[in-house]
């Protein structure tokens, strides 16, 4: 019932949405007298902000088609090197450039696409060959498919570095942004003890929880403060029949972005106001910077069940990867396998989702891994959202990243 009352009420909105985009367009059109006085403009403007918070939103393109390497403009197309049914590995061929560091992307599977990360590639294909884990929404993935957790989510990641590796060098570089910390930690430990050929050079990890046990958060909080089964019982939908992946029981995307919204509504509200303001001034400038972030904040997608329920019992609840229960396909996860891969923790001072120390701890957790392949980086002044976009992460950050790659390369 909970998945067809939100389509219900999207189908509502979406309709709303087009006839204030309608109104606004009539409200703005020079042939228009009243949009050049009176409440016209104010009117136009309020229509213009609602039409967008209400409209509908699918999965949004990378966009990227070019980078510079060298001082050179290089022309960039987008590449699958190997499909899955739960998402796909994603290359960004430089054209005419060889060489080069190889560098995974780990995306989140938390709700939002890989395109979060867009401000992460364009940074990194300047210095770096560069893939992602491009993660499919789960409602468009029929049942037949079978199932997803974190077993699988490892199994992927270790599945993508060696396609990475099939050519020239057999071993990549690793950057795992929030969520995906814990596995790839985990992958990286398990081909560590396995003596992987494709186990990575370096895991860099950004902002992620892999101890939540350290300063906690709202979001720790959530996740410790209610039993397992209420969010069984609470959260976990049915994508309905109009999806072709029906009858698959999901952790709802807008479920996930509702949260995210809520923690933060004071400043969601103010930059909606502050995009008012910019349209009845004129200055669509700064007004289409706040449309483009909230176009992709509000492209969500949806979580298989047993994945998101996995991941609220291992990684907030028990704390497995640091209490040592940790398991893949019946295996013990040991940090300590982790022997010859160069290990970055980078965490923001003003982080409110991952608290600080807690992706601190896979350096602390590594035990046989030696000291000068350990480094911390704190990013004074930046939250969340900023440890992988935006200026500061491009110019104080991505150098720290690129010189770790450098220094550990093979």
């Amino acid at each position: 019932m909970l998945y067809d009352a939100y389509e219900f009420q999207r189908s509502m909105l979406a309709g709303a949405s087009a006839m204030a985009n309608f109104g606004a367009g009539l409200l703005q059109n020079p042939a228009n007298p009243f949009s050049y006085f009176g409440g016209g403009p104010v009117l136009a403007s309020a229509l213009e902000v609602f039409a967008h918070a209400a409209a509908p939103r699918g999965k949004p393109a990378f966009g990227i088609t070019q980078t510079v390497v060298d001082g050179r403009d290089v022309a960039v197309r987008e590449e699958i090197v190997l499909r899955k049914p739960f998402g796909q590995l994603k290359h960004f061929v430089r054209e005419g450039v060889t060489g080069g560091p190889k560098l995974l992307i780990v995306a989140p599977m938390s709700g939002h696409y890989a395109t979060l990360l867009r401000d992460t590639v364009r940074r990194m294909l300047v210095s770096a060959d560069v893939y992602i884990t491009d993660w499919r929404d789960a409602k468009l993935v029929p049942l037949s498919d079978g199932r997803f957790d974190l077993d699988d989510y490892i199994d992927y990641l270790t599945d993508f570095l060696a396609a990475i590796g099939a050519e020239g060098d057999p071993r990549a570089h690793v950057l795992a942004v929030c969520q995906p910390s814990v596995p790839a930690y985990a992958a990286t430990a398990a081909m560590g003890r396995d003596r992987h050929p494709n186990r990575p050079y370096t895991l860099s990890m950004m902002g992620g929880p892999i101890d939540t046990r350290e300063a906690p958060t709202a979001v720790n909080t959530l996740a410790t403060e209610r039993p397992h089964a209420w969010f069984e019982q609470n959260v976990i939908a049915t994508v309905p029949m109009t999806y072709p992946g029906a009858g698959r029981r999901v952790y709802p995307g807008f479920l996930q972005l509702a949260g995210f919204m809520s923690m933060n509504l004071g400043n969601h509200m103010i930059s909606h106001w502050e995009m008012f303001k910019h349209l009845v001034e004129g200055d669509g400038d700064s007004a289409s910077a706040t449309k483009d972030f909230y176009d992709e904040y509000r492209s969500v997608c949806d979580m298989t069940a047993e994945f998101y329920l996995q991941t609220i019992e291992l990684v907030f609840q028990t704390h497995a990867l640091p209490n040592g229960t940790m398991t893949h396909r019946g295996r013990p996860v040991d940090p300590a396998s982790i022997t010859d891969t160069a290990l970055l923790a980078i965490e923001g001072e003003r982080d409110d989702i991952s608290g600080l120390g807690q992706t601190r701890a896979a350096l602390t957790l590594a035990k046989a891994l030696p000291e000068e392949m350990k480094q911390y980086h704190l990013a004074e002044g930046v939250g969340h959202y900023g440890i992988f976009h935006g200026s500061k992460w491009r110019n104080r950050i991505a150098p720290v990243l690129e010189g770790w790659i450098a220094q550990h390369g093979g």
